[in-house]
């Protein structure tokens, strides 16, 4: 077939199984979106009000699905305003492909009308990104980025398109995706060494990391935790990789994680990381973290063994082969004592009195939303205080249901991956958890959810404070508030009302359940503003540096 650029990149989305992208349009752009017009019968576009949730958008339909999500933009400002959202995919590992248009091949390096070197801008925050000059190597290059995309650890590729290129004609050859290639264990005579240190341990425990997710392999480390039975602490990208509900899953570690999880670190004999980098706020002090125990670490990226923590043993290769690896004859292991010595560790603080509030609780807005919900439901996050209540109070049943940026701490994020997630699983419902400072970012993209009747359920934590910083300030900066209290007078339920789509309010605690019931039931989106305290604080918290010896569980 004798095609053009433009309807090239449309015979590769459709090859590589691509049904929905995100994007907006613009002068460099137009022949690619011309070609949409004609495919718009088999490619779904969703124009978002501003590119940066359209690059949102792609990485929650990636998380959410576990497919490539795909961002479309123009040149120059169209591509530079994505690049928060490729960065925040590259730092937790999500497979999204973005397409940007440039100006003619001719124009290049001339400094013309909105043309930017966006090749070069991302090449930190990318697996790859390629610059494609002649029509006739555009079809490989895509097939590249997709591909690689998937590869290894999972991560954005961008692809720069000149609108001459995408005006070209060149014979376009269909054909078939390149599957992912499986990264079997580079070690395997390690395997029977990590068997042995399991075999000894009697107080071993899993710190759970986003790779579990990424690699597809849920179901081989609930096996896994089973058979040598050990509690598994989950990092925040890790949430999801085994029930909540299960009696192995000790819920969320590091600076805000539980007092169980941090004292399992500091006890334990044996951590086995899986899928997990070791992130500053897991790992805190480095030196310390899980000094006395055996390390060892299951990873499919060379470059991050031994990156943050020295380990005393590592799997390098797929997680989910690790795991099945790790499982051929070992014997099933029991550790009654220490299991029952974590879930003691877990109601520490019961008969600790929560401070009276006239505010409603975040937690008992949480326990409703987990109520309400099925476990198929999906929780995407803003960053902030709200986060991290959602990491300890949301009951995370099932794996892709948690979207939230882990590494780049994004805030602003949660409206586009709202919109990913709804548009990717219209029979599931989308609870977006936010706070006022995140929910003020992007905003405009309430737009989107109107015009594409998209039911998600926004909850804004409305403490009218930038909360995290404003708790920091508390703690280790003498209580100087400085530009945490921006003095907002955002009505948002008039705000919700002006776009058209429903605003509600949760003044109370005996508002909770109702509002939130009508909310649900109208299948629609739904703004609710909950009136939370600005002296509401998230805790316990581990300084940042510091150990479980130095945890903070008042102010």
């Amino acid at each position: 077939m004798l095609l053009t650029g433009a309807e090239i990149i449309c015979e590769c989305l459709l090859e590589q199984g691509v049904d929905t992208v995100f994007g907006y349009p613009g002068g460099a752009a137009l022949n690619t979106y011309d070609a949409l017009y004609e495919y718009r019968d088999k490619i779904k576009h969703v124009l978002t009000a501003h590119e940066q949730g359209a690059s949102h958008a792609a990485d929650g339909y990636a998380r959410s699905t576990g497919r490539v999500g795909v961002v479309m933009t123009t040149s120059g400002p169209g591509a530079t305003n994505i690049v928060t959202g490729i960065a925040t995919a590259n730092i937790d590992s999500i497979p999204v492909v973005a397409i940007t248009g440039n100006v003619t091949t001719d124009q290049l390096g001339r400094d013309s009308f909105q043309e930017v070197d966006i090749v070069d801008i991302v090449k930190p925050i990318t697996k790859a990104s390629y610059l494609v000059e002649r029509v006739e190597d555009l079809a490989p290059t895509i097939r590249k980025a997709f591909a690689l995309a998937q590869e290894g650890r999972k991560g954005p590729v961008l692809v720069d398109v000149p609108k001459d290129v995408t005006a070209n004609k060149t014979e376009f050859t269909p054909a078939e995706p390149e599957q992912p290639p499986v990264f079997a264990v580079k070690n395997p005579e390690s395997v029977r060494v990590i068997q042995d240190m399991i075999r000894k341990s009697k107080r071993p425990m899993i710190y759970a990391g986003g790779g579990i997710l990424s690699g597809n392999a849920s179901p081989e480390f609930k096996a896994f935790a089973e058979l040598i039975d050990a509690p598994v602490c989950g990092s925040l990208m890790g949430l999801g990789c085994i029930p909540a509900s299960h009696p192995l899953c000790m819920g969320n570690i590091g600076m805000h994680g539980g007092y169980e999880t941090s004292m399992a670190t500091a006890e334990c004999d044996l951590m086995i990381a899986c899928g997990a980098r070791f992130s500053d706020r897991v790992a805190g002090d480095r030196e310390k973290f899980g000094e006395q125990a055996t390390i060892i670490q299951l990873e499919i990226d060379e470059k991050e063994i031994n990156k943050n923590v020295c380990v005393d043993e590592y799997l390098l290769g797929d997680v989910k082969e690790s795991l099945i690896a790790l499982t051929v004859g070992l014997e099933q292991q029991s550790h009654t004592d220490w299991i029952k010595q974590i879930g003691e560790w877990k109601h520490h603080f019961d008969n600790k009195k929560l401070p009276e509030s006239e505010y409603p609780l975040p937690k008992d807005i949480l326990d409703a939303v987990n109520e309400i919900k099925s476990d198929d439901d999906i929780i995407a996050t803003d960053v902030g205080q709200h986060q991290m209540w959602v990491a300890q109070y949301s009951k995370i049943e099932k794996n892709k249901t948690l979207l939230t940026s882990g590494g780049m701490g994004t805030m602003g994020y949660g409206m586009g991956a709202a919109i990913g997630a709804q548009t990717a699983n219209p029979d599931k419902r989308v609870f977006l958890i936010t706070g006022d400072g995140s929910f003020h970012m992007n905003l405009n993209e309430l737009v989107t959810m109107k015009s594409y009747d998209l039911p998600v359920i926004i909850l804004v934590m409305n403490n009218t404070v930038l909360g995290m910083v404003r708790q920091w300030q508390k703690l280790f900066y003498g209580s100087r508030f400085s530009q945490t209290d921006p003095h907002r007078a955002t009505d948002f339920t008039a705000l919700a009302n002006a776009f058209g789509v429903e605003g509600m309010r949760i003044n109370t605690k005996e508002d909770i359940k109702p509002v939130l019931k009508k909310a649900f039931d109208l299948k629609k989106t739904v703004v609710i503003d909950c009136r939370i305290s600005p002296d509401q604080n998230v805790l316990p918290m581990i300084p940042p540096g510091k150990t479980v010896n130095e945890i903070i569980t008042e102010m």
